[in-house]
Order: structure tokens, then C-alpha cells, then sequence
């Protein structure tokens, strides 16, 4: 029987962007990952922008996906631990994962220690210099009331508006997004001003779709996770080391 001790990161599958043959093409992908590591993985983290939107009424969740959401059931059902981190595109979960998948729902950051390493988990989105519309935008929708006024429309208006605002943010932000390189990068400036006050081993992030890998001190990386809409990279720790993989490239 093959160990299970290895933890898989991987971020931005934005599952329902584009045509629906490309997100189903993408859907199939991540079928075929989540079945080349579920032999040896012990933990999975799912670190946001996994649906390119996302709202759980009380007894609704948006159509689709069942392919992706029964592997993770049978993943789950296996004994692997999943966690879900909200992005800014599924900033709306709340217990459905949970209920289901025995997941634990992350809503900000996670510190954890895993063999002697220290990890700083983080979707990646409001953090750092920058971005100040989606910071304010980022307070206004995930409070109580801006989710119970969204609850109370129907899910086939709610969910339409929402898909063309998720739409629309993201090509506007892909249109003046500005990929700053090295120590200018909006989350490395953000680890830097961590690492004044705390010591992690590994900090991971996704949102920024940039696959990378940068020392930014001796004992501290910085990982992000780039996105699966082309780059189909995710991070892998065996114990001793992280490594960034790409799959089917």
C-alpha cells in the first residue's frame, strides 16, 4: 500500500471561464491530476479562484463541475485532507464543502508546520501595494450583509449577474494587470514586510498566475502557484522540499 505523505498545492482552475467545452476540456485535466496524486497525497490545498464564481445558497450550489467535485469525494472518502482557501472569484463559500467533503474552509491566511518547515498559505488577493478598488470591493462583498441581499435573489438572476461581473473583472484586471518582476512583485513586496516579524520556511500563494520561485532569504521562498487556464503548475512538499511541476506540458 503506497504512503500518503505528501501535500499538493495548486490555485486559479477558474472552473467555468471561457466556453463550456473549455472549462469542461479544463475539468477533465484536473480529473487527471487529482488521479496521478492520490496515491501518495496526505493533504491537498486548494488555494482559491478553483471556480471562476461561486455562491452556496441555503439548499443551492451553481451547476457543473460534478466530474472535478466527485474526484475530490473519492479523494476525501480515501482519507486525504482537502482544504478550500477563498479567492476573489469564490470569496462566497461557506459550509457546503465542509458538509460534503469534510473540507476546511480557509478564509484568509494559513500557518501551518509540516515536518520542521513553516508554511504561510494565502490566496494572494488584497495584499501588498496596489489594488485598492478590489480592497475595498473585497470588505463590501464578504460582509454579512452584501451575502444576505445576494441570497435573497433568485439563483437564476444571481448567479447570471454574477457570472458577467466575474467575466468582466477579469478581463479588465488582465487588461491593466501589470506583472512586476522580482522584488517589485506586489506578494513579494507583501513577504517582505511579513519576514520583518515572522520566520516561515515556505510562503504559497496563487492569484497572481505567475509561476514562481524566488529566494527571498536563506531559509525563506516564495511560491506562486500560476493557474491552470494555461500554465497547469502546481507545488508539491515530500517532506524536505517544495518543487513547482507543470502537468501534461
Amino acid at each position: 500500500m503506497a504512503i500518503r505523505n505528501k501535500l499538493y498545492f495548486a490555485s486559479d482552475f477558474h472552473l467555468g471561464t471561457g466556453t463550456y467545452q473549455k472549462s469542461r476540456e479544463r475539468e477533465d485535466r484536473l480529473v487527471r491530476w487529482l488521479d496521478s496524486i492520490r496515491h501518495d497525497a496526505a493533504e491537498v490545498f486548494l488555494m482559491g479562484d478553483v471556480f471562476d464564481f461561486w455562491f452556496e445558497y441555503k439548499t443551492v450550489v451553481p451547476k457543473g463541475y460534478i466530474r472535478f467535485l466527485g474526484k475530490l469525494a473519492e479523494l476525501a472518502d480515501a482519507g486525504v485532507k482537502l482544504y478550500f482557501f477563498k479567492g476573489n472569484h469564490d470569496m462566497w463559500m461557506f459550509d457546503y464543502f465542509e458538509t460534503e467533503l469534510g473540507a476546511t474552509i480557509i478564509s484568509n491566511e494559513l500557518e501551518i508546520e509540516r515536518n520542521g518547515k513553516k508554511f504561510y498559505l494565502h490566496h494572494g488577493d488584497g495584499l501588498g501595494p496596489g489594488d485598492n478598488f478590489y480592497k475595498i470591493l473585497k470588505k463590501i462583498f464578504r460582509s454579512k450583509l452584501c451575502q444576505w441581499l445576494f441570497a435573497r435573489i433568485h439563483p437564476n438572476l444571481g448567479v447570471g449577474i454574477a457570472n458577467y461581473w466575474s467575466r468582466n473583472s477579469r478581463i479588465a484586471n488582465e487588461k491593466k494587470d501589470d506583472h512586476k518582476p522580482g522584488e517589485q512583485e506586489w506578494l513579494v513586496v507583501y513577504c517582505g514586510e511579513v519576514l520583518q516579524t515572522h520566520v516561515y520556511d515556505y510562503m504559497i500563494f496563487g492569484h497572481r498566475h505567475m509561476p514562481l520561485d524566488i529566494q527571498l532569504s536563506p531559509q525563506t521562498r516564495y511560491i506562486n502557484l500560476g493557474e491552470w487556464v494555461s500554465n497547469n503548475t502546481y507545488a508539491s512538499f515530500d517532506g524536505e522540499t517544495v518543487t513547482l511541476h507543470y502537468f501534461e506540458k
